[in-house]
């Protein structure tokens, strides 16, 4: 059951099974693209709290745990390992603010940006870590996959419809592609045509996801 509890621990499962990753695992946080759309649309600084109230009121947040403290971590979580991939994606064109009561983006960098990142190194560390969110590697994969499935307005309407070499054409690469060459390509390519962005366009942009969904799952 999506959702459900889970009594065996990622680290209890990565320990009897070294060779899983939970990289692997967890794909691409699809928070990142609605929270960039959020973040996009006013000039004003966000609350951590107020982003989940947001996406929750456009469905895209939902119940994630019995336990209300479980929930509201596990919410927390998901939100700021989106903002803090979202900060390395839009860097160095933009700076992307996180702090849980002060979260926004900045055309210009800060004066000292490696300063600036070095002090929120230790939480950023935290919450890219998926080994920190409390559940199974299956159950995050439920769940993420969830995610994707309700977010047809990012990556449109047919994910898993392309051969693989049609999403490598879109992607412009050769079919001896790594597989961090790929992600590589997908994070520059979704940035660039993303509909908030500078010259963006929704019908690339959903052509991209898909050629990514296609990629990341049969290969």
């Amino acid at each position: 059951m999506l959702f459900a509890k889970c009594s065996t621990s990622v680290s209890a499962i990565t320990k009897n099974n070294p060779d899983t990753s939970l990289c692997d695992i967890k794909g691409d946080n699809p928070l990142i693209w609605p929270l960039l759309s959020l973040l996009k649309a006013s000039n004003r600084s966000w609350k951590v709290h107020h982003l989940a109230t947001k996406l929750q009121q456009q469905g895209l947040m939902h119940h994630l745990d019995d336990d209300q403290q479980k929930a509201l971590f596990k919410t927390n979580f998901l939100l700021m390992n989106a903002l803090f991939e979202l900060q390395q994606l839009l860097l160095p064109q933009h700076w992307l603010q996180v702090k849980a009561m002060e979260i926004q983006i900045f055309r210009v960098l800060p004066q000292d940006l490696l300063t600036s990142l070095k002090e929120d190194d230790a939480l950023r560390d935290y919450y890219l870590n998926w080994l920190n969110y409390d559940t199974s590697p299956n159950i995050i994969q439920e769940m993420l996959e969830s995610f994707w499935n309700r977010y047809q307005d990012y990556i449109g309407t047919a994910p898993n419809s392309m051969h693989c070499n049609q999403a490598l054409s879109v992607f412009e690469l050769d079919g001896d592609a790594t597989d961090k060459q790929i992600r590589k390509q997908w994070c520059k390519l979704a940035l660039i045509w993303h509909p908030d962005r500078p010259n963006g366009d929704a019908a690339q942009f959903r052509k991209i996801c898909e050629a990514w969904q296609t990629l990341r799952d049969k290969r």
